[in-house]
């Protein structure tokens, strides 16, 4: 029985994300998934690809998103935690995500002094309207916050497991699952259960990419595309500051996407919202084929 062995949300899209034992999953994705992003002056959105610090952002939202607390995972230490009172009533302006324009709201002096001092370069914070409609593309379309595309990122410990043997083929030491930031991490047994793995779809590396359909927990998942891979996973996670060539230089070996790039994971869109929970089975409804 393939079960959902973790459950993670990015309240700060770029920054930690929170694991947690159970969520509401809403249309746009977990609860409060990438529901706020860091930006420039201008409105241009922060990427660990260019700031590796965001990492070190450890973000937490109350369960009614009222608040938000901005926490600094750093050796050095020297920056206290942020509370702030998240505003849904100030003024809109533009933000600009890969190009595209959405909406924003500004949380104010505060949080932006916070976010500059940490980064080093002049920041600002913004949050998703709640008039915010934008309609994401793929297989299944859909909508989410300030996600790169899609609304949840699903990733099996198979698939990971997979990239390591091909690692350690390179003599190249293994990668944390936080490297690729996923929503839901899949695996073929429940956590802590004793015994051999079960021999069923779960325990095959890169299954996910089949699945079109499935149901976890009260919640109906539709896929839309495959998870193309860039620069933010060449950051470690708990340094804040990029690694190495790996894991892209290994993908490239064996998971090239016909329409460009490496691809890792699979991306899919809410069909019905509902509570999800760490233990919940995994049910795939329908199956296609692997774009790759």
């Amino acid at each position: 029985m393939a079960t959902v062995v973790e459950l993670i949300t990015y309240p700060v899209k770029g920054c930690a994300g929170t694991s947690v034992d159970s969520t509401h999953v809403t249309p746009a994705g977990l609860a409060h998934d990438r529901s706020f992003m860091v930006v420039s002056v201008d409105g241009i959105y922060r990427t660990q690809r260019r700031d590796p610090r965001l990492a070190l952002v450890r973000p937490t939202v109350s369960a009614d998103g009222s608040r938000l607390t901005l926490a600094a995972a750093e050796p050095e230490g020297g920056h206290g935690a942020l509370h702030l009172d998240v505003t849904t009533s100030a003024p809109r302006r533009d933000v600009d995500l890969f190009g595209a324009t959405y909406q924003g709201i500004d949380q104010g002096e505060e949080a932006a002094a916070w976010l500059t001092d940490f980064l080093g370069t002049p920041s600002r914070l913004v949050r998703v309207p709640p008039e915010h409609d934008r309609k994401t593309d793929g297989l299944t379309p859909g909508t989410s916050g300030y996600a790169d595309s899609s609304a949840v990122h699903v990733l099996s410990r198979a698939s990971l497991a997979h990239l390591h043997a091909r690692l350690a083929e390179r003599d190249a030491p293994p990668l944390a699952m936080d490297r690729f930031r996923p929503n839901i991490v899949i695996d073929s047994r429940p956590e802590g259960c004793q015994g051999e793995q079960a021999a069923d779809w779960a325990s095959e590396p890169h299954a996910e990419d089949r699945i079109r359909r499935a149901t976890i927990g009260a919640a109906e998942l539709g896929y839309t595309k495959l998870a193309v891979r860039c620069a933010v996973t060449l950051v470690d996670q708990e340094a804040g500051a990029r690694g190495g060539p790996e894991p892209l230089r290994t993908l490239a070996g064996y998971r090239r996407f016909s329409a460009g790039g490496v691809v890792f994971g699979a991306k899919f869109s809410v069909v019905r919202p509902g509570k999800l929970s760490v233990g919940d089975e995994v049910a795939v409804e329908e199956w296609g084929e692997a774009e790759t």
